[in-house]
């Protein structure tokens, strides 16, 4: 990154703002429209930072949260004062519980009049700060490159997570000088490994196992431990499970991956290393593991929650020297050949389950029978974007993924909405990618104007939506509950695709396994953002074994 600053001039706050974003390699500002943001704006434009409008901010702050997942430097949108701030308040959350470094800019109410009631006029401080690392207000013009240096630094601190500076409109409109060189970005690859005497234990441990795994999340990617683990997992025979944002760190084609056998394999372990992900609902607050399990904790940092269920080691550091560390000193242990062989005998087994479903051919169509037909269109380095809730449960059940940062769901917070801010964001920052937006029709209904956002930047995604109009995840148990359903039902066979199709883009209709295949080519094909609208079984239900409590 550049450390070259322009000459001592003064220039007004919004130009401050937007040569320290430039300087630590900034290329795009993701915003809706608000005159507490014309200064910035101008900065921007003056600074060759693209600004992306967007329909709502919610969009705004999910696509930096966006940029971050795909790039792993921070992205960085504005929001005007009050509702604009509100309205990015639901990113917020995600990106804390998903650990995304971004930066949220926000305009605030003057200064000079605060107090006497001033168009949106609100402290943002008290109710954004549970929801990030930091967050200040500029009080002083000169104080503007500081404070932007110290909140994108701080976003990526481990745990990496969201930043919040807001700017009084009268600070950011006066000027002054940009004096101070702005200092290097904190680096998550770099850094000292874990303690030693716990790598020595847990090195141990699974030089004894006979039954590792390995359950690996987000933070490793955060910590860029993906060419560690490969090294660890290669050398060592340890088979591997992933989830959120790790995917793709290990390539879903390798031997020593595994997806469908999760379950027989970690209850089955005798040793497991948890590699940047909490035991929360999704590891059933340690209940995934066997009783007996020995547990190795690996992150970053230490985790904010405490343990659910006690661990044999931890190990906090950074990934790549920690991952590094524990392979050597856990070499020449013993052979994990049978246990290996044994989870391929149950992945074969349940993939083999899966085969009817995927060659269905009901009309509406079952949702793995969509995922069938897309698999076969993907690239490998092609970026999926989830944003629902049944219809994206089955996607990330089957859907391969091969590169880092190239799966995104809305992570542990659940917020549905997401995606088309996520999609916009992937493809902008890797626009020779396909990026495809897996949608439910409830999903779209939060941010389905966000075609409009798509199609007047020509950012080309290719949406396909699961389309049984229902909210399944709430529906069927309810169903089950009560034998009946209340509050979950849509309108069935809703044209989202003509939406799609008045906002600029592309539109089809799919109401039948044999017209899919088409669908799914011309959208791929199509110049403009793209959603084909596949009517899927309402009756059909993702199986929900985990305890959301």
């Amino acid at each position: 990154m550049s450390t070259e600053t322009e000459p001592t001039t003064q220039v007004h706050g919004g130009r401050l703002v937007a040569r320290r974003l430039r300087a630590h390699g900034v290329t795009k500002l993701f915003t809706l429209s608000g005159g507490h943001l014309f200064s910035i704006y101008d900065g921007c434009r003056e600074e060759g930072i693209d600004l992306v409008d967007v329909r709502h901010e919610a969009s705004a702050a999910f696509a930096a949260e966006g940029w971050a997942k795909v790039t792993r430097t921070p992205g960085v949108c504005a929001l005007t004062a009050g509702p604009g701030v509100t309205n990015g308040m639901s990113a917020l959350g995600s990106a804390q519980q998903n650990h995304s470094p971004m930066l949220v800019l926000g305009g605030r109410a003057p200064q000079m009049r605060w107090g006497q009631g001033s168009l949106q006029e609100i402290d943002h401080i008290p109710f954004v700060r549970p929801l990030v690392k930091s967050a200040t207000t500029a009080t002083a013009t000169a104080d503007i490159p500081g404070l932007v240096d110290e909140a994108l630094a701080e976003s990526l601190r481990p745990h990496s997570g969201p930043t919040f500076v807001d700017f009084p409109l009268d600070v950011v409109f006066m000027e002054a000088r940009d004096e101070d060189a702005p200092g290097e970005l904190p680096d998550p690859a770099a850094g000292a490994a874990a303690d030693g005497a716990a790598i020595e234990r847990a090195g141990r441990l699974l030089r004894e196992a006979e039954r590792p795994v390995i359950m690996a999340g987000t933070n490793l990617y955060w910590g860029h431990g993906e060419e560690a683990l490969r090294r660890l997992v290669d050398e060592l025979g340890v088979p591997v499970f992933l989830n959120g944002l790790a995917r793709g760190c290990v390539p879903a084609d390798d031997d020593l991956f595994f997806s469908r056998a999760r379950s027989a394999a970690l209850k089955g372990a005798d040793l497991a290393l948890v590699i940047g992900v909490p035991m929360d609902f999704r590891l059933g607050f340690g209940g995934s593991f066997g009783e007996e399990t020995e547990i190795v904790a690996i992150d970053v940092a230490e985790s904010e929650r405490p343990h659910p269920r006690p661990v044999a080691a931890e190990l906090y550091g950074a990934l790549p020297a920690t991952l590094d560390a524990l392979r050597e000193e856990a070499g020449g242990g013993a052979s994990t050949a049978p246990w290996v062989e044994h989870l391929r005998g149950v992945e074969r087994e349940k993939r083999e389950a899966e085969r009817e479903q995927l060659e269905d051919d009901r009309a509406p169509l079952h949702p793995l029978r969509v995922y069938r037909e897309l698999a076969q269109l993907l690239d490998r380095d092609a970026i999926v974007v989830g944003d629902g809730g049944d219809f994206v449960s089955y996607a990330g059940r089957v859907v391969d993924s091969h590169q880092p940062g190239c799966w995104l769901d809305p992570g542990p917070f659940g917020c549905l909405g997401a995606g088309p801010g996520y999609a916009l964001a992937a493809k902008l920052a890797r626009p020779d990618r396909q990026v495809v937006l897996l949608l439910g029709d409830g999903a779209f209904g939060f941010s389905g104007m966000e075609f409009d956002t798509l199609a007047r930047h020509g950012v080309h995604v290719v949406g396909v939506m699961g389309n049984n109009g229902i909210w399944a995840l709430e529906h069927h148990p309810m169903m089950f509950l009560y034998g009946y359903s209340v509050a979950a039902e849509l309108r069935p066979a809703t044209r989202y695709d003509q939406v799609v199709e008045a906002l600029g883009g592309h539109g089809e209709l799919v109401e039948r396994p044999d017209q899919l295949r088409g669908a799914l080519e011309r959208a791929f094909e199509a110049d403009v953002p793209a959603l084909v609208n596949v009517l899927t079984d309402p009756s059909v239900a993702y199986p929900r074994s985990a305890n959301l409590a």
